[in-house]
């Protein structure tokens, strides 16, 4: 009997030393065939019933389990609005290590929609990987109420200047898509598209910071991604929601979708008015005679914005799809500006004056887009083939008052009236093909075209008053037009190898012409004259990417690569006309510049706990011919400074990332990231700048709370420490946000939350520059404390079929296990 149990007793302990097993699949739809993303493996030992693996299939719905010990067992897949599967005749042995269970396919579930929603909300909100990081933002409590530019704020690793300008790392030389593309909306302002689009339009946030050679070489720290909603429940669902704000901040939305086997319908319509109140102070001292020019600022800009989105996806078959889609935005801005200048030693200018500014905008802008799926016989191979085509319209005046004061207050007899009118029409042209070929198991090959196409066209008419006629002149030294064609056509091929389980490397080339065509025209204010200057810009540039994949665990991987990308000129850095919004610090741009030329690695570590995943990179880049605004005192004016746009020498940037989400307790998670880097910025002697470095650090922190009652909270917390530039020094800006949601009616169909940004009115930016000069001080704020309260209400055809479970029991198909 004892030699028995000794001799069953050395298999187990052999089973337990050999872990070399796989499981592998993919997960679909069984009605639609699609791939299920983010559905939940796990592999559980028959022998003790534990689960011993847990896995998320990938966004093509594959996934691979590795590692595995010899022994029987189960391997469990659920998903939400999905009949949970199961498979118990598992068994892996030192004759039969791998197991690939082909196509997996998952019945609908008959469940009703509103019950998902609840599950929905448990779902992981971060989905991190080597080559990029998913954000899942439906959910931010703290954004609710806000716009899209409230919302990156606080998406891990991105952070947001006052202007609304979007940073990776700490550059704001940044890609941003919208739905994989580039947006004609807004006249291609990123900025202005964003603090009128509301944060609850948009699904996630897809961060790729050194992208591979299938990507669009343009951006200095990566590509931001924004993907809008688009519901793809089956049936019919859709969500309606209304949110009002201190400050006279107003969001409404709808949503509405239907999908069956052949197609799915889709349309979001979201109305914004959005006030926002600013301020600030620019104090420059010129080192010539000891001048002093200090002003303060106090603002308000409201932004009213009605914004379509609308679409459909036609499944030809299983194989093959065609999806035509449209993005419609109409906007309204009015801007005021107050501006107080108090002048000492200022020769001709010593007293103080007054300005204000009235700005209306209207726009209108518009982007269709035509996609192309198509899978063939062999698995993996795929053709993607998409069409879009955008336009914008803006229409804008400004008017300026500016009257002028003795030191005893006295008011004098000059007065600066101005009346801009301005005009900007742009179109867009994408055109983009990709193909996969699987070679073998471990071999893949990718190639793709690209081709994208923008014009725009800026037109600006300034009058100013003439005191002694009491009429309006036009300036023609204000008074101009400038064109802009900016074309890239690229090719790219990208061949990927698997040599072992275990390491990998992916080597890829992107070609791209480049060309970018100015013409300014303007009229000599002496002669009359047109005077036409013609910018071109042409080249022709090779950006490889090399990745190494090196495979620790199931848990554990690690990676090395190197990307060359490029960040071109455009927009307001190229456009000549002068900025004289305040006249005492001008901006104009640089038809001349050329592009940055960069070079990236990264060394990146990512591992899955049962509570933690955290993902870290160290990363390395270089940019060759920096552009940076130079502010510089005019010739004409001793009490006005001008920036001006050049490219100046170098920078290299050295840095670590740490990015985490860790369940502490049940109910309780904490998703944060702090980013560290070392820059250093080599000098330009034509510019009279010296070199300079710095250590810069930013932070974020996100935790999220499952209260009683059906109550949720969420609390936010957001730090950049000062930074070092060409010219100066920024100041730090930190910000706290906190938002409670509470679900309400028959199956939490509806939720009410309530939420702070910026509790403690912290939110300011601030910048010191010096030259040889002057030296200047300035802080902004914009928008400060402000309250939101927001209203949601889910709806779904599915509902029909929850409210007759009872009368219907009989007719449906048992439910399987419970989703774990």
């Amino acid at each position: 009997m004892n030699m028995f149990l000794h001799a069953q007793t050395i298999p187990e302990i052999q089973v337990q030393q050999a872990a070399d097993g796989k499981i592998a699949g993919k997960v679909t739809d069984s009605k639609t065939k699609l791939p299920v993303d983010f559905a939940t493996v796990a592999l559980i030992n028959n022998a003790d019933s534990q689960t011993v693996k847990v896995s998320q299939t990938d966004l093509q719905g594959n996934f691979k389990l590795e590692s595995i010990a010899y022994g029987n067992y189960t391997l469990k897949i659920s998903f939400v609005g999905y009949q949970p599967f199961a498979k118990d005749t598992l068994q892996i042995t030192a004759e039969k290590r791998e197991i690939d269970l082909g196509m997996v396919s998952l019945i609908p579930g008959k469940a009703n929609v509103l019950q998902e929603v609840v599950v929905q909300a448990q779902r992981s909100t971060i989905q991190l990987g080597i080559d990029r990081k998913v954000f899942r933002v439906d959910q931010s409590l703290v954004s609710q109420g806000g716009s899209a530019t409230d919302l990156l704020a606080n998406v891990p690793t991105l952070s947001v200047d006052i202007d609304g300008n979007v940073s990776l790392r700490g550059t704001d030389n940044v890609r941003i898509l919208i739905d994989g593309k580039p947006s004609a909306i807004g006249g291609g302002n990123i900025a202005q598209i964003l603090q009128s689009l509301p944060a609850s339009a948009i699904e996630t946030i897809e961060l790729i910071t050194n992208p591979s050679s299938k990507y669009d070489a343009e951006g200095q720290s990566g590509i931001i991604n924004i993907v809008l909603k688009k519901n793809k429940k089956l049936g019919l669902n859709g969500s309606v929601s209304v949110s009002a704000g201190s400050y006279n901040n107003y969001n409404a939305g709808t949503n509405l979708s239907f999908r069956d086997d052949k197609v799915n319908l889709y349309g979001n319509y979201n109305y914004r008015s959005g006030n926002r109140l600013g301020g600030g102070f620019n104090n420059t001292r010129f080192f010539s005679g000891n001048g002093l020019v200090d002003n303060t600022t106090e603002s308000k800009r409201a932004n009213l914005n009605n914004s379509f989105k609308i679409g459909g996806d036609y499944y030809i078959n299983p194989k093959t799809t065609i999806g035509l889609s449209g993005n419609f935005n109409f906007r309204n801005n009015k801007n005021n500006e107050d501006l107080s200048y108090l002048y000492q030693n200022i020769s001709d200018q010593n007293g103080s004056s007054f300005r204000t500014t009235d700005r209306s905008e209207e726009d209108t802008g518009y982007d269709l887009s035509l996609d192309f799926n198509r899978d063939f016989k062999r698995k993996g191979e795929n053709l993607v083939a998409n069409i879009s085509f955008g336009q914008d319209k803006e229409d804008g005046m400004q008017n300026f008052n500016q009257n002028f004061f003795n030191p005893d207050g006295v008011p004098r007899d000059t007065v600066d009236r101005r009346i801009n009118n301005n005009g900007e029409f742009s179109t867009s042209y994408n055109f983009q093909l990709d193909y996969t070929l699987p070679i073998n198991e471990k071999q893949k090959l990718e190639v793709g075209f690209r081709s994208s196409i923008r014009n725009n066209d800026e037109t600006q008419i300034s009058d100013y008053y003439n005191q002694g006629s009491g009429t309006y002149i036009r300036d023609y030294n204000l008074t101009n037009d400038f064109q802009m064609e900016d074309m890239v056509h690229a090719f790219y091929t990208s061949y990927q190898n698997q040599l072992t389980d275990k390491f990998g490397f992916q080597l890829g080339l992107r070609a791209e012409q480049a060309y970018l065509n100015t013409i300014y025209q303007g009229v000599d204010a002496s002669t009359l004259s047109l005077n036409s200057q013609e910018g071109k810009l042409d080249y022709f540039r090779i950006y490889p990417s090399i990745f190494f994949t090196r495979k620790l665990s199931d848990e554990q991987q690690l990676q090395l690569s190197y990307t060359r990308r490029v960040n071109r000129p455009r927009g307001w850095q190229v456009n000549p006309f002068k900025d004289i919004s305040d006249p005492n610090n001008i901006r104009v741009g640089n038809p001349g510049l050329k592009p940055e030329d960069i070079h990236s690695f990264e060394f990146s570590y990512i591992n899955y706990w049962k509570s933690i995943i955290l993902t870290s990179s160290v990363y390395y880049r270089q940019v060759n011919d920096v552009v940076e605004g130079i502010r510089q005192r005019t010739t004409d004016n001793n009490a006005a400074t001008i920036t001006q746009f050049f490219n100046l020498s170098r920078s290299r940037a050295t840095g670590f990332e740490l990015i985490s989400k860790a369940d502490i307790t049940k109910g309780f998670s904490l998703t944060g990231n702090a980013n560290f880097f070392y820059n250093r910025f080599d000098g330009n002697e034509e510019f009279n700048i010296g070199s300079s470095n710095g250590f810069n650090w930013n932070a974020n922190l996100t935790g999220n709370f499952q209260l009683p009652k059906n109550i949720s909270a969420q609390f936010n917390v957001n730090y950049m420490a000062p930074r070092v530039g060409a010219q100066g020094r920024s100041r730090e800006m930190y910000d706290i946000n906190a938002g409670l949601r509470m679900d309400v009616l028959k199956n939490r169909a509806g939720s009410i939350s309530l939420n702070a940004r910026d509790i403690f009115n912290s939110r300011k930016w601030g910048q010191t520059t010096e030259t040889f000069d002057f030296i200047q001080n300035s802080e902004r704020r914009m928008q400060g404390r402000i309250f939101n309260l927001t209203f949601s209400y889910r709806f779904g055809e599915q509902d029909i079929g929850q409210r007759n479970r009872e009368k219907n029991r009989d007719e449906q198909e048992p439910m399987g296990e419970e989703e774990f």
